[in-house]
């Protein structure tokens, strides 16, 4: 909560700043800025860690494509150096230190500008985590912005590494088309893990409802309504940027942009499906919850029914009278609890005529 409480403070001290002043919004602070490279081309693979910006900006003349990664954007005067040095647009480097930007896209003259949420998740107790990526698209160079180290391109490393797929063939607007689909496949196997937990929910709501259902219940619908913010703005981003008309998109890559975008309708309707699955298993455990009650009250109802003439019959020989008919009989106790014996049988017998029980 204390956490929560600080990343609200800093977003509030960007009031009143002038516009494209690099202000640090974010919980996830590094020892200090990471900056790694990938440069290929058909031929050539050649990688390095702990690189520095003044060599990956010297490698970026080159008609190789560069994939330059960066892990730490706290340090707002070291990505301010990293935008002088690619001539990154202040408002860009504003956005890149601000982790609470919506998915967009921005045409700027020299490279265009994309910002992505990347998701984690594991189980609904534990909820989900974001995490942005901003990413530079130049001529033939790709720059993404992280928050901190681990992401879901391992799978984009590994294609360029062993030269599998066209990526070692096709421009840094290739690359940054593999980036994106790399994040939005991440979503697809969120919706899966999800997809599966709602089921196992669900079985449990129907065959025994109880109250850590509904706080179930309601996790899944904030981690839908989460999804559904990051998904919906992702969707215009990649329309704009297949229909950008930009020299930094080639035509060959347009066609993977499309079925880009036609994933991103993919997850979107998932979203909009499971929150539908969610908004009726509220209302399958409040019936559930409903019918169980009326289960319970159904067989009071029946029990007290059938000791309704019981109780009257137990209460006229109870009372304190001198004479009464049978009290003298000797097979009159006997034959009063058979005759109570016989009235609760044939009331069952009719309940159950009738479908009552």
């Amino acid at each position: 909560m204390a956490e929560r409480i600080k990343y609200s403070y800093r977003a509030h001290e960007k009031a009143g700043q002038p516009p494209g002043t690099p202000l640090f919004i974010g919980r996830r602070k590094m020892e200090e800025v990471r900056v790694s490279y990938i440069r290929y081309n058909e031929n050539l693979h050649e990688e390095k860690e702990n690189s520095t910006p003044k060599e990956c900006a010297d490698l970026c003349k080159s008609s190789d494509v560069v994939w330059i990664n960066i892990e730490g954007i706290h340090d707002t005067g070291a990505i301010e150096k990293i935008g002088e040095l690619f001539n990154i647009h202040s408002l860009t480097v504003e956005d890149i230190v601000n982790t609470m930007q919506r998915p967009k896209f921005e045409d700027f003259d020299n490279y265009l500008f994309i910002v992505l949420k990347m998701l984690s998740y594991s189980d609904i107790n534990t909820g989900m985590e974001t995490e942005q990526v901003c990413m530079i698209l130049g001529e033939n160079y790709v720059i993404t912005f992280q928050e901190k180290p681990g992401d879901v391109f391992d799978a984009v490393r590994e294609q360029i590494r062993g030269c599998r797929g066209r990526i070692r063939r096709a421009g840094a607007d290739y690359l940054a088309y593999a980036l994106i689909d790399a994040v939005v496949d991440s979503y697809f196997l969120i919706l899966e893990t999800i997809g599966d937990q709602i089921e196992e929910v669900e079985d449990q709501v129907f065959m025994e409802p109880n109250p850590d259902n509904v706080s179930k219940i309601h996790r899944f619908k904030r981690a839908m309504l989460f999804m559904r913010r990051t998904v919906w703005p992702l969707r215009e981003e990649i329309s704009l940027l297949e229909k950008s008309g930009s020299d930094l998109v080639r035509k060959p890559t347009v066609v993977f942009l499309r079925n880009l975008y036609d994933h991103t309708i993919q997850v979107i309707d998932t979203v909009e499906t499971y929150r539908d699955i969610i908004s009726g298993m509220h209302d399958m455990y409040l019936s559930s919850v409903s019918n169980r009650m009326n289960q319970i009250m159904k067989v009071l109802t029946i029990i007290a029914t059938i000791f309704i003439p019981l109780t009257f019959i137990s209460g006229v020989y109870g009372m304190n009278f001198r004479y009464m008919p049978e009290i003298g009989w000797k097979l009159g106790y006997y034959a009063i609890l058979g005759f109570m014996l016989l009235i609760g049988i044939v009331m069952l017998l009719f309940f159950r005529k009738k479908k009552w029980i």
